[in-house]
């Protein structure tokens, strides 16, 4: 990650300083990429993320169908399950993922801050020069890096499944422009069934934040049901880079 240049010095009361506060952690949940406490790797590099203030989802190795997936059970909740990766952007060409989804989640939109849940959603985290964001962003990933240790990802790249919204809809969220959704399944006619996506991810990259992409860094599956307050089920399939 390029260096944000000298730091920023701030003279904060005790109670702009609990604002600040909990600005930062609705910034760390939003941007998908930062945890309040170390994670603890599992045998495979994959481990779980937690989200301030969130319960966690549960994830869960075995099979779905033949398949060896990892099961997401959320209940009232939004953590993901990721992996470290470090994929120079020159290596980065497809990408596969699969899910299978039981139901979709009432009310939910991804479009919709307050309603912005889903059962399926795989992100990918990438790196990138942070010099060159707005100053509230650059200001904002630095508080984000001083409370929880670990700077957020420049850009986050989601596959997504909407109920409603059409498949190739680019979604640019409200919490933070450096996350974007691509929807690839939408509505409920592929549901209690395997969907493989087979995805170009730089091209995808380049189409939802209009530049290339760096890095990759990151790699994740998400499934919550926070912010709706219900439950969702998903089995991801395994990701591979092509």
């Amino acid at each position: 990650m390029a260096a944000l240049g000298r730091p920023f010095s701030f003279a904060l009361s005790d109670v702009t300083f609990r604002s600040l506060a909990l600005l930062v952690f609705a910034l760390v949940a939003g941007l998908l990429g930062c945890t309040s406490a170390p994670p603890a790797p599992d045998a495979q590099g994959w481990h779980a993320l937690p989200l301030p203030g969130k319960a966690l989802t549960r994830y869960t190795w075995g099979e779905k169908d033949g398949r060896a997936a990892w099961l997401a059970d959320a209940d009232h909740s939004a953590s993901m399950w990721r992996k470290r990766v470090n994929v120079p952007p020159q290596q980065l060409h497809e990408v596969s993922f699969s899910w299978w989804v039981p139901e979709l989640i009432p009310g939910s939109s991804m479009a919709d801050v307050e309603r912005e849940d889903t059962p399926a959603r795989v992100l990918f985290g990438f790196d990138g020069d942070t010099a060159r964001l707005p100053l509230r962003t650059r200001v904002q990933f630095e508080l984000v890096q001083a409370l929880t240790g670990e700077m957020p990802p420049y850009a986050t790249l989601m596959y997504v499944w909407d109920p409603q919204l059409p498949v190739g809809t680019v979604i640019v969220s409200r919490r933070s422009d450096r996350m974007r959704k691509i929807v690839v399944d939408s509505g409920t006619a592929e549901l209690r069934r395997w969907r493989d996506h087979r995805r170009d991810l730089a091209a995808d990259f380049r189409r939802a934040f209009g530049e290339a992409p760096g890095t990759l860094t990151s790699i994740a599956y998400m499934t919550d049901s926070d912010n709706t307050r219900s439950r969702a089920r998903c089995w991801y399939g395994p990701v591979q880079l092509h």
